[in-house]
Order: C-alpha cells, then structure tokens, then sequence
C-alpha cells in the first residue's frame, strides 16, 4: 500500500525547500521503506535545486541519508525490516562496470541517479495529490521522513553507531576518502594535497592522515577551515587569499612537486594550479564539479613527465564494503566526522542551506 509521509519539495528551479506531504509508492520487489533519522545536506543538492540540471521539479531531492528499515520487497535479500542503513547511489548491477566492482561508473548511473527522477521502468515513486513528483534521487531522495530506496543504495550498517554521525558516509565523505584511498593510493613519505577543505576535502585530509603519506598539504581561503584541516592531520596549510599557490607548494615540496592532488573546488583556474603543482609522474584526482561544459587548459607539453589527471565519481567506492569500513573508522574514532558536522531539524532545512552557503557549515546533517 501507498504511504504517506512529509517531505521537503522544491517547487521549481531556485524555489526554497517547502516542507509538504507526498504519498510514497508501495516498494517494488527490490526497493525498502526507509525510516529517515539523519540525512546530510550536500552541494550537489543545492545545485539540482537551484535549477542548473536538468532534474524533474518539482521533486524530492536528498541523497546522504541513513535510517532504519521498516518494510522491504519480496526480492530484496540483503537487509531486513529493523536494519540500520546508510543510503548512498544506486546502480544497475549488470553492466560491465558494475560487475567489475566500479558502480559508481554504471553505464545507467546519470539516470538512475541524478537527472532521471524515475525508477529505471520509468515508474515514479513519488507522487502529490496525484501528481507525480521528481523523486529516486541517488536511489532514495531522503529529504522526506520515510523514503522508497533502491536496494542497490541500501548499505546495512554497525546498529551501534548513531546514524546522524554517519549519514553523510553515502557521498561527500566516501568521495573525499575514495579519492586518496583508492585512486592516490599514498606509498611512504608521499605527498598530498588537498585543494578546498570543504566537507569532501577534509575527509580527504582525513584519509591521507591514515596513508603512509608523511606531507599532508591542505589548502583554502577560510582560516578556520585550514585550523580544523591541521587538527584533523594535515601537516601544512596554505592561505589560498594570502599566498601563491604555486610558490606555496613549491616551497613545501622543495621544488619537487606533489605526488597527489586532490581538487575540490570546482574552479577551473585551480584546477590547473594544481596540475602545475603535479611532480613528475603525480596524479590529480577532478573531484569538484563545475558546471556542465565547462573547460580547463592545460600545458600539454607540462604533462609529459608522467602527471596524469584523473575524473572522479563518489571515490570509485564499492559501497558495500567500503561504508562498512568507514562507519567502524567513525566508531573506533579514527575517522573524526563529527568535527565536520552541523546539526539541523528537519524543519530547518533552509536554514542549514543558509548556513552551508555562507560557510557556517561544512557539512549540514538534518535529523527527524
């Protein structure tokens, strides 16, 4: 049966977070019904709101949630009503990449989780007095006090763990850590730099500090930020609006260049400081995503000592082994989110919007 539920909706391109009641498709045979407790705020949200994709709207968006299952489909076998989750992309499990252990580079990934709004048939698993509505947002769009999730965006979870501590593990943070762990992949005495140190880039710091990498390079135009990045491992800073980023990192690695980058910032012109930044045979990881169409020179003649640029997608994770592991980081106290956390009622979400536009936040998480 159809449920239900209250949800924020964004009416339209620019248009705020209305909260509002949307009646929820029964769950397919591999869809659950998710209880929300947490759900993280992230700028991939914010950029689908503000109308620059082209998402059905209205619609339901939110896609870092975490709650506890409370129905499942009859061909769902990997969790059971009861279960912690945390809730992350989906994917179609059958293409090439897929089977390779590469979701995050499923042939069907743009539809199915960023601009398609509908089930892979085209169902629709929101709707408003009668009306369909944009919804399975990364397989979930959790911005609503229950959600009808994909079974491919369930990762079943330690119960033990609280889930608002954990929620924004489906995106930002296994972005940033995929970024270092599983495309850098630190050798000892290696050195990383992390550009913008948002949500995604601390995380990054985070996962550097846990590599055998021994410089840890963390880089930003916000003081604090770059306070919270020395607390959380990073064994230098760089004030992006006071120094030269080249100059700064040149000095820092004694001229040698960096082995790892990581860009989040979206902006092309650090982009390519950061690709001349690059040591022989270093790597940049394209984490930040600026808008569609958008183009980067490079000095072509500058890559050919071996530096190689590398696009990024949810940090490659294979999410069901990969959150796993982070939560029991998170537990054991080695992976310190909660120093990137915001708390927010539900009901506040446009005021963590506010705040994560003005750099109050660094990662808003609203709670139910």
């Amino acid at each position: 049966m159809s449920l239900t539920t209250r949800a924020a909706v964004v009416e339209s391109g620019g248009a705020p977070f209305t909260l509002s009641d949307v009646t929820l498709d029964e769950p397919g045979p591999h869809e659950a019904l998710v209880r929300m407790v947490a759900t993280g705020l992230c700028h991939t949200d914010l950029g689908v709101a503000s109308g620059g994709l082209p998402f059905p709207l209205p619609g339901v968006l939110g896609h870092e949630g975490a709650g506890v299952v409370e129905a499942v489909g009859p061909a769902v076998t990997g969790v059971a009503p009861g279960d912690h989750v945390v809730l992350s992309f989906t994917s179609c499990g059958d293409c090439r990449n897929c089977d390779g252990g590469h979701p995050a580079y499923c042939a069907g990934w743009l539809p199915l989780n960023l601009l398609g709004g509908r089930r892979a048939d085209g169902t629709s698993t929101i709707s408003r007095d009668g009306e369909p509505l944009g919804g399975h947002f990364f397989g979930q769009s959790s911005f609503a006090e229950r959600a009808l999730v994909d079974e491919r965006s369930l990762v079943k979870v330690d119960p033990d763990v609280p889930l608002e501590s954990i929620a924004p593990l489906g995106c930002g943070v296994q972005t940033g850590v995929g970024a270092v762990w599983n495309v850098l992949k630190p050798v000892t005495g290696a050195t990383i730099v992390v550009l913008g140190a948002g949500a995604v880039g601390l995380s990054a710091v985070m996962a550097a500090a846990l590599t055998p990498a021994t410089t840890i390079v963390a880089v930003d135009r916000v003081g604090e930020r770059l306070t919270l990045a020395r607390e959380l491992g990073a064994t230098h800073t760089v004030d992006a609006a006071a120094e030269n980023l080249g100059e700064a990192l040149a000095a820092i690695t004694g001229g040698q260049g960096a082995d790892g980058i990581v860009e989040t910032t979206g902006n092309v012109a650090v982009l390519r400081q950061g690709v001349d930044a690059l040591g022989a045979r270093g790597t940049l990881v394209v984490v930040g995503a600026p808008p569609f169409g958008t183009e980067v020179s490079l000095d072509v003649n500058g890559l050919l000592g071996g530096k190689q640029v590398v696009g990024l997608t949810l940090g490659d994770a294979e999410t069901q082994s990969f959150i796993p592991a982070l939560v029991r980081l998170v537990k054991e106290g080695r992976l310190p989110l909660h120093r990137l956390i915001s708390t927010y009622p539900f009901a506040d979400i446009d005021q963590a919007v506010r705040d994560m536009g003005a750099g109050k936040a660094i990662k808003p998480v609203l709670t139910f």
